[in-house]
C-alpha cells in the first residue's frame, strides 16, 4: 500500500513470529517503524534484516515506564500515526491449578498493559487530531479454551476495551480496532502436542494453520485509510473455525 509510505507506527512484541511478519509487511510499504520487544539480541537481528527500522528494547508490563517510552519513541520517530499492540504473554494451567501470580501476570500485561499503550498512544494522537490503534487479541477470546482462563480472559477484556476506547475517539478521528488470530503457525503453536495440534485442525474449516502474513495483511488494511469508517471491530482471521 503506498498511502502507508511514511507513516509512523509502533509495532510491540515485534521479535516473535506474527510481529516479524507484521514488521515486514509495513517495511516493505515504506512505513516508519519503531520496533518493540523485551529481547536486544531479537531486535537487533530484525534490525539488520530491515535496516531502516528503529528499535527500541523495551517491556510493556513496566506500566510506571510507559509514558516515558513513547516520549523517547516520539523523539526517534518525530510523530506517531498508528500503534500495533501485538506484545503478549501466556501462562497456561488449569483454573482449579492456577495460581494468583499466574492470573495477574497474563491479565496485567496483555491487558492493563495494552490499556496503557493505547491511553499514551491516544494522548499523543490528539495532537495530530487522527490516528489508528490496532489491538491484537485472539480467538479463544471469543470461545475460550482449556487452560487458559487468564489468556481468554485477557484478550476477550482487549476487545471490550477497544470498543469503549473506539466509543470515546472516534469524534477525534481516532481508530480502534482489533484483531483476532485464529490458530497461526509460531513458536507459540508449534509447542502444541501433535495429537491436539490435528484435532484443532481438525476444528477450522480451511484445515490448516494460519500464517503470521494473513494477520500482517489485516494490520495493513487497518492501518490504512481504507479502514477509516471501521471503528471499534475485530477482524476475525482463523480459517473460518469462529464466525462472528
Amino acid at each position: 500500500m503506498k498511502e502507508l509510505k511514511n507513516q509512523k507506527i509502533i509495532v510491540t512484541g515485534a521479535t516473535g513470529g506474527i510481529g516479524n511478519s507484521i514488521v515486514k509487511k509495513l517495511y516493505e510499504c515504506g512505513v516508519n517503524i519503531l520496533a518493540s520487544g523485551t529481547r536486544i539480541e531479537k531486535l537487533e537481528e530484525l534490525k539488520k534484516k530491515f535496516d531502516k527500522i528503529k528499535i527500541i528494547k523495551f517491556d510493556i508490563s513496566q506500566n510506571d515506564k510507559i509514558e516515558e517510552f513513547f516520549e523517547n519513541a516520539l523523539d526517534e520517530m518525530g510523530g506517531l500515526d498508528c500503534i500495533v499492540n501485538n506484545a503478549g504473554i501466556t501462562h497456561d494451567n488449569l483454573a482449579i491449578r492456577m495460581s494468583i501470580q499466574e492470573w495477574k501476570k497474563v491479565i496485567d500485561l496483555n491487558l492493563t498493559s495494552t490499556f496503557l499503550m493505547s491511553k499514551f498512544a491516544i494522548k499523543k494522537m490528539l495532537k495530530n487530531k487522527k490516528g489508528k490503534i490496532i489491538n491484537i487479541t485472539s480467538v479463544v477470546g471469543h470461545t475460550g479454551n482449556l487452560g487458559q482462563t487468564n489468556y481468554s480472559a485477557s484478550k476477550a477484556g482487549i476487545v471490550a476495551m477497544s470498543k469503549s476506547l473506539a466509543l470515546e475517539y472516534a469524534k477525534k478521528n481516532i481508530n480502534v480496532n482489533c484483531i483476532s488470530p485464529g490458530f497461526i503457525k509460531t513458536a507459540m503453536t508449534d509447542k502444541i502436542d501433535d495429537k491436539f495440534k490435528e484435532v484443532i485442525v481438525s476444528k477450522i474449516p480451511a484445515l490448516r494453520l494460519g500464517e503470521p502474513e494473513d494477520i500482517a495483511n489485516a494490520v495493513l488494511f487497518l492501518a490504512s485509510s481504507n479502514s477509516d469508517y471501521i471503528n471499534g471491530e475485530t477482524i476475525h482471521v482463523n480459517g473460518g473455525m469462529y464466525m462472528a
